[in-house]
């Protein structure tokens, strides 16, 4: 088979690049490259100011956070070196662990880290409520942040711990004091590789370098946390949609990884002695619909409530991954399986009841004005989502308007508060991984905040209330009894509708090893034989 990357351009550092990056490391030097195919293609490199995984995945490249979660789902010291908190539970101390540099060779300081975390507060789910119980985060030296709250709460080493979107990456404090709402142009970071900004192609490839002054943790790599030991010189996404041409590549070994292949062509890996299929994020994910509040008709709570009685979540768990070995059917918004699942509130609910749904359609005075919802066609785990839902949708009275587009502009376009008619949007589906989803806080599509939402914007001040009576609870039978009282207050407020769990293998050579399991696809650790 003839290289479909032998045409490609610029597939190596020139000497000069690659020493400036690596430390005097010559292009003859590395030798070891990972080449790996993303879910999804690099367009946007600010992973505070959108949730895409794509994004974050990139994040965990560059970045690095203060602490982290391990395998067994504890938070971790990550930069950070010492952490406490004083006797009255209000303020807490973070100091950062010696030789930690920012890829122009700066020294980390606690300004970078302050100014960082503000920058996160303001986008994130978790972080905008911690901040509504924080007086003050400040450097008290080079080394030493200091988070002072008005109140005590559990929220800081949840929120600073994040495993998954939006992460609390640090960030030099020039890049972080950008507005949260205005995408970065530095992508300068401190972890373990380095962005070559020059290398990076969307629609081709993007190309990570070692970063060869990263010190890491001396504690071995478990999930996101401990020492993150890089072990090859270089990643490259491939940016590669067509599945057939991405088992074509693997097979003949042009590439190394996949991390989303076809749930219909695993039983064709499975064959060859020379994969390996294992899903290294066992906790799997969860698929949601989404509503835009701001424009009609989901501005209207009865329309909303149509929805969840309308649709079922068999027939998008068959339509788009077909095989039951790789999902399950779950009516608990915070996961099956996890602290606060419950089914509360949802007994009647997701059961394809058109009747019902037709008449909360008339109770909300739908007009038969068609709904926009945006299909994305490039990921093979979300393209079948909107068909099925519009055919559902249409069953229950709806009028739909699927306008079909790749992933990455509808990442573009879903934070777009235009009407439908002039470039926005009603609905759209999307999946998150059920580690971002297992409690009311750090469920980004729960928070009802109105204008600090999430896409989607919704606005409920019930919702609300009870997230701040989770953040305050410190005992978990309380907790379970406010999520539990979330959940309900879904069936009537619908931020989002929750369709279901998935679970995604991955595919590699074999030749390749020491893969980390956690909630995201991360490179340290790696070895390539």
């Amino acid at each position: 088979m003839t290289s479909m990357w032998g045409s490609i351009r610029g597939g190596l550092l020139t000497a000069g690049t690659l020493a400036a990056l690596t430390g005097g490391m010559t292009a003859a030097e590395a030798q070891k490259t990972l080449r790996v195919v993303m879910h999804s293609d690099l367009k946007i490199v600010d992973p505070i100011w959108t949730t895409a995984y794509i994004v974050r995945n990139h994040g965990y490249m560059v970045y690095d956070t203060l602490f982290a979660q391990d395998a067994n789902g504890e938070i971790k010291p990550q930069m950070a070196d010492t952490y406490s908190v004083s006797d009255d539970k209000l303020t807490h101390t973070i100091t950062l662990r010696d030789g930690l540099l920012w890829h122009d060779g700066a020294p980390v300081t606690a300004e970078d880290c302050a100014a960082s975390i503000k920058r996160w507060a303001a986008r994130d789910s978790v972080g905008q409520k911690l901040m509504s119980f924080v007086e003050t985060i400040s450097a008290t030296d080079a080394k030493t942040i200091v988070i002072k709250l008005k109140s005590p709460t559990g929220l800081v080493l949840i929120g600073l711990g994040k495993p998954s979107s939006n992460v609390p990456f640090m960030m030099p404090k020039r890049v972080a004091e950008t507005d949260p709402n205005t995408q970065i142009s530095d992508f300068t970071g401190s972890g373990p590789f380095v962005f070559n900004k020059d290398m990076w192609k969307p629609g081709d490839k993007t190309t990570y370098v070692k970063f060869d002054k990263y010190k890491p943790r001396s504690e071995p790599a478990s999930g996101l946390a401990g020492g993150k030991v890089v072990k090859v010189d270089r990643v490259e996404w491939r940016a590669m949609s067509d599945q057939q041409q991405i088992a074509n590549a693997l097979l003949s070994g042009e590439i190394d990884f996949v991390e989303q292949p076809k749930h219909d062509l695993i039983p064709l890996y499975k064959k060859d002695a020379s994969m390996v299929v294992k899903d290294y994020n066992p906790l799997g994910n969860q698929y949601v619909f989404r509503m835009n509040w701001t424009q009609k008709p989901f501005d209207n709570a009865k329309v909303r409530q149509a929805v969840l009685y309308a649709f079922n979540q068999k027939d998008f768990l068959d339509g788009v991954i077909g095989n039951p070995e790789y999902y399950k059917e779950c009516k608990a918004m915070f996961v099956c399986g996890t602290t606060f699942a419950t089914e509360k509130g949802m007994e009647d609910k997701l059961n394809s009841n058109f009747a019902k749904a037709r008449e909360l359609l008339k109770e909300g005075g739908y007009d038969g004005t068609p709904i926009v919802l945006m299909q994305s066609t490039d990921l093979d785990v979300l393209t079948n989502l909107a068909p099925v839902g519009k055919s559902l949708l249409e069953k229950a009275g709806f009028k739909v308007d699927m306008q079909s587009m790749d992933w990455q502009t509808l990442v573009g376009r879903r934070v777009k508060k235009d009407a439908p008619s002039a470039g926005g949007w009603n609905a759209a589906f999307t999946s998150w991984v059920a580690a971002d989803v297992t409690n009311p806080i750090a469920a980004a599509f729960v928070n009802s905040s109105c204008e600090k939402a999430a896409w989607g914007w919704p606005c409920d001040e019930a919702i609300e209330k009870l997230r701040d009576e989770f953040a305050r609870a410190t005992e978990v039978s309380k907790q379970k009894e406010i999520a539990e009282a979330v959940q309900v207050r879904e069936g009537d407020a619908v931020t989002h509708v929750f369709l279901g769990q998935w679970y995604q293998p991955q595919i590699h050579k074999n030749t390749v090893t020491n893969f980390i399991s956690a909630p995201a696809p991360v490179f340290w650790n790696v070895e390539l034989k």
